[in-house]
């Protein structure tokens, strides 16, 4: 039997990698305690469980939902995105629902490139980026993130003959894996860069409420506070970590309105939307009070606060990340440019379960990134047992 060549890059993925290994570590009875995955463990609030069960009951919910069908959903991001950055869209032309928004940075290639054309993707990254990529038949420029730039990409690095080929970039900050944010300075440059070349901006943006300062003036900017007139500019977001709603499966796109088509007709051809009553909770969530939104981005600080203190305890010494769901951890040694063998012989020794820095890029190399999705008793346990598992 033969397979198509755009399935060579896809071979290896952070997450079914680590999949196997914990397979292995629970065959052999070991606990585990598993921090590899960015899947909350917080619940959804009740107006949006209640909103989806009040659904179930109305018939007229249980059919297919077409893009005109979701008119109210697309009211309601209009709403949510103005009340947040002072920013008017269309509800019309420039909102698109979405299954996730890894469902639309991974099919948006597929409207954007053909073979052959660049793509410019941050190194680490988010692996859906490079494997929607990889299905358009596209080429991929890494853009190393370093932390002596902040994790943010120097674009005067990038050769001049990619830029010929290039048709896209991909940002995303606050930024998995290596949780740095971006100010609003650093998007208008990358703006005005992406005009100058021709280039789609896209901005995928899970992380907006996720920030640690402690007040609504530290939310994360958006591309389009940089972009308001929707140049070059997409952006993506998703219910998941704000709104404890990642099963769930609900997402958006907002921007500039040819993109917003564009993946619109890419979507038309593979699926149609959600169940409506998901949506109607996404709508819920949207429009309804934000404490629980506040609660989350509380537990997430007080979960890194316990964590980063065990692991100083034990003498790993780790920067407090300013946003995100995530520790982005420089290995020890002798771990430093293995980070796969350090993640794979941890889980099998102890049940931790970690994601190793290789697997977001080349650049991702020498760090693990701890996803806090348990409370603070079980992450100290965790970290006892990375103790014992170093001092071997």
């Amino acid at each position: 039997m033969q397979f198509a060549e755009r399935l060579q890059p896809l071979q290896a993925n952070v997450f079914a990698d680590m999949d196997r290994a914990k397979a292995k570590a629970r065959a052999k009875g070991r606990d585990l305690i598993d921090l590899s995955l960015g899947s909350s463990d917080l619940a959804a609030a009740s107006q949006i469980t209640d909103a989806i069960a009040h659904s179930l009951t109305d018939p007229s919910t249980h059919g297919y939902l077409l893009f005109h069908g979701t008119r109210n959903f697309r009211e309601a991001v209009q709403a949510w995105y103005l009340q947040k950055f002072g920013i008017a869209v269309d509800p019309e032309t420039e909102v698109l629902p979405l299954i996730g928004s890894q469902e639309g940075t991974a099919h948006l290639p597929l409207a954007l490139l053909n073979p052959g054309d660049f793509a410019l993707l941050q190194d680490p990254g988010y692996p859906s980026h490079a494997g929607g990529v990889y299905l358009a038949g596209g080429q991929i420029y890494p853009m190393p993130l370093r932390a002596e730039n902040q994790f943010l990409p120097v674009f005067a690095d990038i050769p001049e003959a990619v830029l010929a080929q290039a048709k896209m970039m991909v940002l995303s900050y606050p930024h998995n894996p290596t949780t740095a944010i971006a100010p609003l300075s650093f998007f208008q440059e990358a703006v005005a860069f992406c005009q100058r070349h021709n280039l789609v901006l896209v901005h995928d943006f899970p992380y907006v409420d996720l920030v640690f300062g402690g007040d609504r003036l530290s939310l994360a900017p958006s591309i389009l506070q940089a972009d308001p007139e929707k140049s070059v500019s997409i952006e993506f977001f998703t219910l998941s970590k704000s709104y404890s709603m990642g099963g769930f499966r609900v997402g958006y796109a907002i921007g500039n309105a040819q993109l917003i088509l564009a993946l619109r007709q890419i979507k038309a051809a593979i699926d149609f939307n959600q169940y409506r009553g998901i949506l109607n909770g996404a709508i819920a969530a949207l429009t309804g009070p934000q404490d629980n939104v506040q609660q989350t981005v509380a537990t997430f600080r007080q979960r890194r606060d316990a964590f980063i203190a065990a692991l100083n305890r034990i003498g790993w010494s780790v920067e407090t990340p300013p946003a995100t769901m995530y520790i982005w951890a420089k290995l020890p040694e002798p771990w430093s440019n293995n980070s796969i063998e350090f993640a794979t012989q941890l889980v099998e020794a102890t049940g931790v379960a970690v994601a190793p820095g290789r697997g977001f890029g080349k650049s991702g190399e020498g760090y693990v990134r701890f996803a806090l999705v348990h409370e603070p008793p079980i992450l100290e346990t965790a970290v006892s047992r990375i103790a014992e598992f170093l001092k071997q």
